[in-house]
């Protein structure tokens, strides 16, 4: 479970190396108002890396729970840290997506790393379950 932990560590810093992104992407950046900095923005990195910011911290509930789940349920931990290790591979790609606007690519890694958090769960529901 180690490699699957240290990826639940990975995802909650996520959203910070996005924010990095969007407040270096564009020159002034007010610590004091960083919402309204970002609202009056017309560069889209600084848009886009906040919304991939945002967006990172949306995903990351569920995926904790999932590795947790699979845990407790004493699923392969070989199967728990493959999968872990493609939710990273995912959202990492989903952020950079965001930052240079490719929606189709930016969505379709938002299913990918969703189906890596389903998979999870189901795996650990199925293991309880039979």
């Amino acid at each position: 479970m180690f490699i699957a932990y240290c990826c639940v560590l990975i995802a909650a810093c996520l959203p910070y190396l996005w924010t990095v992104v969007a407040k270096t992407s564009a020159p002034g950046y007010n610590n004091k108002d960083p919402r309204g900095w970002v609202a009056k923005q017309d560069n889209y990195r600084v848009r886009n890396a906040y919304g991939a910011h945002l967006n990172a911290f949306e995903a990351f509930p569920a995926f904790a729970a999932a590795v947790l789940m699979a845990q407790f349920a004493q699923v392969d931990a070989q199967h728990v840290a493959w999968l872990s290790m493609a939710f990273i591979a995912f959202r990492l790609l989903h952020g950079i997506c965001y930052v240079t606007v490719r929606p189709g690519l930016r969505s379709m890694s938002w299913l990918g790393g969703f189906a890596c958090v389903i998979a999870l769960m189901l795996l650990a529901v199925l293991k309880l379950g039979g």
